[in-house]
């Protein structure tokens, strides 16, 4: 019984490979399709809002794929408007200078200034005779001299201030605001750029293959959201053992068919690397000693018939 099954298997391999409708010899390397893979991250943390697309959708470049709620952004672009308010109102004052109404101010502490400076001068007139007369002590004169010092640096800080108003603020003092608005200027565009990563963006034409996580939980910065792959990087990856890899090299042209549809098409072999795990060979015909060296071809196609049509890890063959 075991050898009739292994015969009638071997029947059926035999009539597949001249299905294909020639003479040609279809090889025993038999290859994957393969797409360049993707994976959508996000920068921030922040809780699955929406999800726009599901498991095998074909989504265009900028297309969204998803929207996460991220409740600090909205308090921090908050935060940062009020900040530009204000570095703006610091450094129209800088500029203009005081009102009419803060000058207004500065003159009448200027009187009062001055009235209490003429009041000192002349307490200090009268107490510098009765002194020379000895009839007030040391300590009694030193009080009064010190009380008409104390005002007249009090007169001379307000003419400073009216000088200041007047004149407007120094240029340190311009150049301190313009910073504190740039500053503020700053926190609002990095606010704004991680208001942006509330959207899940498509950054190319490609085909969604798993979603990790569902409405409503956790996105935690950098963890995976969306696998998928680019459906115009299409490849084809062949193992090869050791044995028979000095028939290949790297930009030779190779006829590929596939054999169910019988389409073929050329191509050609782009790189030729070893395979160092075990784990990474994942030919479909591993006829090889395990003691061999495995390397891995891949090719690309080089047809323009864009008609074609390829599936994912779908079996390709070489012919020769």
């Amino acid at each position: 019984m075991k050898t009739i099954k292994t015969i009638f298997l071997s029947a059926i391999a035999i009539a597949t490979l001249h299905s294909c409708g020639n003479k040609d010899q279809i090889t025993s390397y038999r290859g994957k399709v393969k797409f360049e893979t993707l994976s959508i991250t996000s920068k921030l943390a922040g809780r699955i809002s929406n999800i726009y697309v599901v498991e095998g959708q074909d989504v265009k470049k900028g297309d969204t794929l998803a929207y996460i709620d991220i409740p600090e952004v909205n308090a921090k672009m908050t935060q940062a408007e009020g900040a530009i308010k204000a570095a703006k109102g610091q450094l129209d004052m800088a500029y203009n200078g005081a009102t009419k109404d803060q000058l207004t101010q500065i003159e009448s502490k200027l009187k009062s200034g001055n009235a209490q400076l003429e009041f000192a001068k002349e307490s200090f007139n009268r107490m510098q005779a009765m002194y020379q007369d000895s009839l007030i002590t040391q300590q009694q004169f030193d009080e009064v001299k010190m009380k008409l010092n104390m005002a007249q640096a009090q007169v001379d800080a307000i003419k400073g201030m009216q000088n200041e108003a007047i004149n407007g603020a120094r240029k340190e003092q311009i150049d301190q605001a313009k910073g504190q608005l740039d500053r503020a200027l700053g926190a609002k565009e990095e606010v704004t750029s991680a208001s942006n990563e509330k959207y899940v963006i498509a950054p190319s034409d490609m085909s969604i293959e798993t979603i990790s996580l569902k409405e409503g939980e956790l996105l935690t910065p950098g963890f995976t959201l969306f696998n998928g792959y680019k459906k115009s990087s299409v490849y084809f990856r062949f193992t090869v053992p050791e044995s028979n890899i000095y028939q290949f090299k790297t930009g030779q042209s190779l006829t590929l068919i596939n054999p169910y549809t019988k389409e073929e098409f050329s191509a050609k072999i782009s790189a030729i690397k070893q395979l160092a795990k075990y784990a990474d060979i994942t030919s479909t015909a591993p006829l090889y000693e395990l003691s061999e060296s495995i390397y891995e071809l891949k090719v690309i196609p080089t047809s323009t018939n864009t008609d074609q049509l390829f599936y994912l890890n779908a079996t390709i063959l070489i012919k020769e």
